[in-house]
């Protein structure tokens, strides 16, 4: 596997206007894709080994091919463009400089499975994201990419873009769904999944915001060159969020397998001064790492086998003036905020998290609540309506595991034994 970096999504971000239709092209996959049956597109999706970029890493051909075909219903795509994970920061930027990738990876995802309509929920909160959406689609419409007869295919497509209202809850497909249709966005009760009864109960795909925009390069230069890339089991490339305690934090486009040791590399390292302490592979709902898996392939298998998941690729870097007892506590009051509250294992389980972690971090607390935090997380892990509170427990579990002699010091000395002045910017002048 190469270390070299593989911009594919994000080879036009340094270009002016790169988020146009000039920059960005003819939209030369679409009309390739629309030349094939429906069955060769989700084949060929098959045979690149894509899979889900949002978190789950689902392959992303199969969740197409399970859609019914001659139902007599109608079928719609829905891209969860719901970007809200802490630390999680690579849809933003995607849809911000290249909205189009995005648009013509819809009209072929929607072409494979006979979908007329397709809609994009994105964060009500990012305004200036919906906007450039809106141009893009516009942009879309008015050379004939979108609405009917495409490309004189005689195939017919209408996109919307939705905005949400900002609950985190709604990245969750089924919630999302609900939300969709006018609803407040609760998890639903699977079975039936969304491929049979979904989107106003037809059968809907629900995929993420970069697997969608990964679909015109396979397309366009063929299965096999997306899984030259990648290891065995997790093909391809994929956009890696580094941000915190690093020299030059934001996005690199590298092939999955890639270690945090050579994107540190390509990063210029940890801030001058610092060394790595523990860091998140994929967002704040996966457990986390520290400096003895600096060489763990970032792909499914290899950081699933280390005991945490690859989820959406945000390596959040935190050096030694990191408190991780804060830290912990900090994103357990985001879960516990977030939490919508329809099954009592996540509301109350992630309630009482945050208020024992509010008292250790004071150093009020003993021995005793490592106990109480760790059997707490233990009842919400795998009782819970949906993934919100099994991501809610990853940090506790964790963190006591790979930390606890830090827990143990807040009850030594009464406080945290850290200055959160060192561990930020401003701290360091």
């Amino acid at each position: 596997m190469t270390t070299t970096l593989t911009p594919v999504l994000t080879a036009n971000w340094d270009q002016p206007n790169s988020f146009t239709l000039d920059v960005y092209g003819e939209y030369g996959a679409a009309r390739k894709a629309l030349g094939m049956d429906p069955d060769a597109v989700i084949q060929a999706v098959k045979d690149s080994g894509l899979r889900g970029r949002g978190g789950a890493g689902f392959p992303t051909g199969m969740k197409w091919g399970f859609i019914p075909q001659g139902d007599g219903k109608p079928h719609y795509l829905v891209v969860n463009a719901d970007e809200s994970e802490p630390g999680t920061c690579k849809d933003i930027p995607l849809m911000m400089a290249n909205p189009h990738s995005l648009v013509e990876g819809i009209i072929i995802t929607a072409y494979a499975i006979r979908a007329n309509h397709a809609f994009i929920y994105v964060r009500g909160e990012v305004l200036h994201v919906i906007r450039r959406l809106h141009a893009a689609v516009r942009e879309a419409y008015e050379k004939g990419y979108l609405g009917n007869d495409i490309f004189g295919s005689g195939y017919d497509l209408e996109l919307v873009v939705h905005s949400g209202a900002g609950a985190y809850i709604c990245g969750e497909e089924t919630a999302l769904l609900d939300s969709l249709e006018g609803f407040r966005g609760q998890p639903r009760l699977k079975p039936p999944f969304p491929a049979v009864a979904g989107l106003y109960a037809s059968p809907t795909v629900v995929n993420n915001v970069e697997s969608i925009a990964s679909v015109p390069s396979i397309i366009a230069n063929g299965a096999d060159w997306f899984a030259g890339m990648g290891t065995e089991k997790s093909k391809g490339f994929g956009i890696f969020s580094l941000s915190g305690h690093v020299t030059r934090p934001g996005q690199y486009e590298a092939p999955l397998g890639i270690t945090l040791r050579e994107l540190l590399d390509m990063a210029g390292g940890i801030r001058e001064g610092h060394r790595i302490k523990f860091w998140t592979p994929g967002g704040s709902s996966t457990p986390i790492f520290t400096d003895e898996h600096l060489d763990v392939p970032l792909d499914f298998e290899a950081v699933g086998a280390k005991g945490s998941m690859l989820g959406t690729r945000a390596l959040q870097i935190f050096d030694e003036t990191t408190c991780v007892v804060r830290t912990v506590l900090r994103w357990t009051e985001f879960y516990a905020h977030e939490s919508c509250g329809k099954c009592t294992p996540c509301r109350e389980g992630t309630y009482w998290l945050k208020q024992v972690l509010k008292r250790l971090e004071k150093g009020q607390g003993s021995e005793d609540d490592l106990v109480t935090i760790t059997d707490i997380a233990d009842n919400i892990l795998g009782r819970s309506f949906c993934a919100l509170g099994d991501g809610a427990t990853s940090p506790i579990h964790s963190s006591v595991k790979h930390f606890r002699e830090e827990y143990l010091k807040h009850f030594e000395i009464g406080g945290c034994p850290f200055d959160p002045k060192k561990s930020t910017l401003w701290g360091e002048q």
